[in-house]
């Protein structure tokens, strides 16, 4: 039988012992490569790290109160949030608030806001036009032309200001959630080439004047490209993580000991 990420949430839920080890094992190299992202400098602190499983082993997270279709990219995308929500955000020197953002980038196509966007969770040229399966030299010219329209809207300006206040645009642009939002399943049949032409420009019209769509849409570009080639984590850094969370494991049905002993 195969174990999936519906299980693990549903044993989550239940706090169940085989799906937080699934969860440890699964999903914290995933922490990880979040951390080395968005906190290169401190990604490498154990504290850290266990501060965040804390978080998330608390009765009250909500992390797997949800089954969504598509539970593996979606689940991805809602432990970003928690992760990025338990982290340490310096003030920037610059406020840039998202109607300043939405009012000097209404001109632009949605392709080139997302590209936009997405520099300020911190990627570069290079790796948005992996992402966004664009060359590196057209994502430059669109941040160009998109700080520029910045500086002519903005008060105050310098040309890293959408990347230093990445995370609070996107804490913005998650609570102007409106019922007219998009669910993440939607971006992912797009982004998997389930959608056709029509369903597209439906899309289309509501995201490109929805920055709370362009946001969830940006995330789960960045969600597809986080899941590539992560292993999961060795039993030797899994069973400390078990131990630190209280996980224990369910001994084996007695045969199966005494046969491991023969």
């Amino acid at each position: 039988m195969i174990y999936t990420c519906y299980d693990m949430i549903r044993d989550c839920r239940a706090d169940k012992s085989e799906g937080w080890s699934y969860f440890i094992a699964a999903y914290v190299p995933l922490i990880r490569k979040l951390l080395a992202h968005y906190v290169p400098a401190r990604a490498a602190e154990g504290a850290l790290l266990e501060r965040i499983l804390r978080a998330m082993r608390r009765p009250d997270s909500s992390l797997f109160q949800s089954l969504e279709p598509a539970p593996e990219r979606w689940f991805v995308a809602e432990l970003r949030q928690k992760v990025l929500a338990e982290l340490e955000w310096p003030a920037p020197d610059i406020d840039l608030p998202l109607e300043v953002v939405a009012a000097a980038l209404d001109p632009l196509t949605l392709t080139e806001k997302q590209a936009a966007w997405i520099e300020g969770m911190g990627y570069g040229s290079r790796e948005t036009g992996a992402m966004m399966r664009m060359a590196p030299v057209t994502v430059e010219k669109i941040r160009e032309k998109a700080a520029e329209l910045i500086r002519g809207a903005s008060s105050g300006w310098r040309r890293t200001i959408l990347a230093e206040n990445g995370w609070e645009l996107g804490r913005a642009a998650a609570a102007a959630s409106t019922k007219e939002c998009l669910p993440p399943k939607v971006f992912l049949d797009i982004l998997d080439g389930r959608t056709t032409w029509r369903g597209r420009e439906e899309m289309e019209r509501h995201v490109n004047r929805c920055w709370c769509c362009i946001d969830l849409y940006c995330r789960m570009i960045e969600v597809v490209d986080l899941i590539r080639g992560v292993e999961p984590l060795p039993e030797s850094e899994a069973a400390p993580l078990r131990e630190l969370l209280g996980v224990r494991l369910a001994r084996p049905p007695l045969w199966k000991r005494f046969v491991g002993k023969a």
